[in-house]
């Protein structure tokens, strides 16, 4: 076990955990932030996806000591309000349907817009290439993808 000083939604957490464990665990088991979901386990599915330092990763596949000095930002806080352009479009385009992949689809999708708040359709695909949607809403993300962009 070690101890480890992690910047969680602005945040600061101390947590003593294995080296290894996923950060995803940490977030979920060890400081009660469940809004990231387990999909896969091995980093294919983006049902995990949170920032590091603004950028998308898989926290199934990412060792809290990897983590460092870096900001983890959860879908917990992305908005305060869940008012985050993201959010809002997702609400508006009625994206969600059993919702599971969800979190990590805004993650995925507010990390692209944060790169560029104006991509092409082709860069919305292969952005979210990779978070799988079992409900198949592709064309709905895509659309709310697009609203949000136009918001920013």
């Amino acid at each position: 076990m070690a101890v480890f000083n992690l910047t969680i939604n602005g945040k600061s957490q101390q947590v003593d955990v294995d080296p290894d464990t996923p950060v995803l665990w940490v977030l979920r088991d060890n400081l009660d932030l469940v809004g990231t979901k387990y999909g896969c386990g091995i980093g294919q599915c983006g049902a995990c996806t949170i920032h590091l330092d603004g950028t998308a990763v898989r926290s199934c596949s990412l060792p809290v000591s990897a983590v460092g000095e870096k900001n983890v930002t959860t879908i917990e806080g992305l908005s305060a309000n869940g008012d985050h352009p993201v959010q809002e479009a997702w609400r508006e385009h009625d994206v969600p349907q059993c919702g599971y992949c969800q979190a990590g689809q805004i993650m995925n999708a507010a990390a692209l817009l944060s790169k560029n708040p104006k991509p092409s359709e082709e860069q919305i695909e292969n952005a979210m290439n990779g978070n799988l949607c079992r409900c198949g809403t592709y064309l709905n993300i895509k659309a709310a993808i697009k609203s949000a962009s136009a918001k920013l």
